[in-house]
């Protein structure tokens, strides 16, 4: 670079930071609790570490704007989380961060528990589990004193009730819980409205809470916001976010309540010329150092437009990860990192050099995808974002490795606990039952909430993994997408998955739908419940079945109980656990038409009242040890890919 190159990029360095430091992110609020910790304690330790990853500047969940994290173990475990506005950019995301959590030492240095408010972001973090019970009491209620004209109260009241209802509506209904609004009170006058919730939520809990906020914001002001740790609400007669994600700096809110003063003309000024600025350094930048160093694959990935659908990933290749940094993470894949061996691949457990842990997974090469549909199956696994099913980060296609990059989930798989003498006892039948709830809220996400309607197809205690609190989700999801198993919407002509777990129609023909799944988890139920293995020759009455041709005739002969795992002794809840046996019975029925959907189940797990029919026989019923029904097992070409006895095509182990 020449001298004067040299003096021209430091001149525009020196204008950049100056005008990054004058857009601090604006201070809202903020809540520490009394609890404390000592400085050099487990506890304290485990905080930085967390606190490190969530505002590290390689941390590609800033293009997404929410991130939650566990760290440690208990008692000294913390949870942390970060939820930025949507409508930002991932660096504005990123610098909002990075200041709260410095501000957040400064203001509470020793508590266990702390939340804080900007109106670009927000951050959380607790030595309570606030991922598992995200919606509290506890909200912060802001309002301008400026009130609306008498003339106009009952006119904008009613145009907002609309509008906060709009915006709240549809961020419960999409995936980044995100919706803008505005709509005209008077010919001159615009009322703007922003609703979020943690994408963690589900639909009806984000409504839920955003419910409740309408009902207490102020409508008499000219502004308010209402801002809860798992959603928030806000409305001014201003403008106050960002129109399009293309704005590389938003403007102050503050600097535009009075117009016609010179400030509004002096903000814009200073916009366009550190966008300039901005843009002159980048292409300075490119110009000198694009030739001389390596090309970097990115590891974020990139926000969409605000007016699509509300998915948040555009490009695969903004999620692609570079094979050299997967394969530092992962020790070259060493033996010693490797927890997981399945018909699909390898699973390695990773750490980049921010402390991030994944879990990797090496594809097996007998897939013949091509490297596009590959990607575009990555696209539509990635969107799919919720609190019972492990995440996918990126993926690495280089060379001859397929390679996918998951969330790091501590625990081992239920499998392992279930079907485990000593550890089965850590699984009381109160956790029994929140993870029966919890993987049910994960597949209903799969088969109805998701933007496209995603069939799991190999349901199994081995698919479930368990976090740190023993919360379930579900795993593999996306592998018979990604790894292209000819799927159709109506049948496929490769069965995959596991003989036991799979429905009649399924394994006979080939023909797959949500009750396929509906199916499995009516297996996977009687496993929880029980601690028995499907695959299992159970007798009784002089005859011979598996999990569940047994529980069908204990449920007929009037003694369901003799199911229950005896380590319960009766520590258990005999309505719930009988409910649950009727509703594991309704899922296995012969006909598919008879089962019912994911929704049903869960409105039938969680509301007692709820009369539940009367269940038929199950499919692949044995009347014999030798005697089984013609046609329910797997067809000559799918038997192959069909797992018998204990063998999985997708048996995953701690990761």
């Amino acid at each position: 670079m020449s001298a004067y190159g040299f003096l021209f990029l430091l001149t525009f360095l020196t204008i950049l930071r100056s005008s990054i430091q004058q857009h601090r992110p604006e201070y809202v609020g903020f809540n520490c609790p009394s609890r404390t910790y000592l400085k050099n304690s487990t506890y304290s330790s485990n905080l930085k570490t967390l606190l490190f990853s969530l505002s590290s500047k390689d941390n590609f969940f800033f293009s997404s704007g929410f991130q939650s994290l566990t760290k440690g173990q208990n008692p000294d475990m913390v949870f942390g989380l970060f939820l930025c506005r949507a409508d930002l950019s991932p660096e504005i995301c990123r610098d909002c961060v990075s200041f709260a959590v410095n501000d957040t030492l400064n203001q509470c240095p020793d508590g266990k528990e702390a939340l804080i408010y900007y109106s670009e972001c927000m951050l959380r973090y607790s030595d309570q589990n606030i991922l598992l019970n995200p919606i509290t009491s506890r909200g912060m209620l802001m309002m301008n004193e400026q009130k609306v004209e008498a003339n106009q109260t009952d006119l904008i009241n009613k145009v907002l009730f609309s509008l906060l209802k709009e915006a709240s509506e549809e961020a419960a209904s999409i995936p980044r819980k995100f919706a803008a609004k505005k709509a005209n009170f008077t010919s001159s006058q615009s009322v703007y409205v922003v609703a979020q919730c943690t994408p963690d939520l589900t639909g009806e809990n984000c409504s839920s809470c955003l419910q409740r906020t309408i009902s207490q914001l102020p409508r008499d002001k000219i502004g308010g916001r209402l801002l809860w740790p798992s959603c928030t609400l806000r409305y001014e007669l201003y403008l106050f976010y960002n129109e399009t994600l293309n704005a590389t700096l938003p403007l102050s809110p503050r600097q535009t309540l009075h117009p016609g003063n010179g400030r509004k003309s002096t903000v814009i000024i200073i916009a366009v010329v550190v966008s300039v600025a901005v843009s002159v350094l980048l292409c300075i930048v490119c110009y000198c150092f694009r030739a001389k160093k390596p090309k970097r694959v990115k590891k974020t990935y990139e926000t969409a437009a605000a007016h699509d659908d509300g998915d948040d990933i555009t490009t695969a290749d903004s999620l692609q990860f570079d094979l050299k940094t997967v394969e530092a993470a992962t020790d070259e894949f060493s033996k010693s990192n490797k927890v997981g061996q399945g018909g699909f691949g390898e699973v390695y457990k990773g750490t980049f050099p921010n402390g991030l842990q994944v879990a990797v997974k090496r594809l097996s090469k007998t897939s013949g995808q091509g490297e596009r549909e590959f990607k575009n199956e990555v696209i539509v696994v990635a969107k799919l974002q919720h609190r019972n099913l492990v995440r996918l980060l990126g993926f690495c296609f280089e060379r001859e490795e397929k390679i996918l990059v998951y969330e790091f989930v501590p625990n081992k798989s239920l499998d392992y606990f279930l079907f485990d003498s000593t550890f089965k006892s850590q699984l009381d039948w109160t956790r029994r039952y929140k993870i029966i709830g919890g993987i049910a809220r994960g597949i209903l996400y799969l088969h109805q909430d998701s933007r496209l309607t995603i069939i799991h197809r190999d349901l199994k205690a081995g698919n479930i993994l368990l976090d740190a609190n023993m919360n379930p989700k579900v795993a593999d999801f996306g592998m018979a997408r990604i790894f292209g198993m000819d799927q159709t919407e109506a049948n496929t002509n490769r069965v995959v998955g596991t003989y036991g777990y799979m429905s009649p129609e399924y394994a006979r023909y080939g023909k797959i739908s949500t009750k396929s799944d509906v199916y499995s988890f009516g297996v996977l139920v009687l496993e929880i419940i029980s601690c028995k293995k499907n695959n299992s020759l159970y007798q009784m009455d002089g005859s011979a079945g598996n999990l569940v041709t047994y529980t069908w005739r204990l449920w007929s002969n009037g003694s369901p109980f003799d199911l229950v795992d005896p380590s319960f002794q009766e520590n258990y809840q005999v309505t719930d656990i009988t409910r649950c046996i009727h509703i594991a019975l309704l899922c296995v029925q012969e006909d598919a038409e008879d089962r019912p959907t994911m929704l049903a189940i869960l409105q039938m797990l969680t509301t007692s009242s709820i009369a539940l029919a009367v269940p038929k026989p199950p499919g692949l019923f044995f009347n014999g040890i030798d005697e089984q029904v013609e046609g329910t097992g797997p067809t000559m070409d799918s038997a192959a890919l069909c797992s018998i006895d204990d063998a999985s095509i997708t048996h995953v182990t701690p990761r």
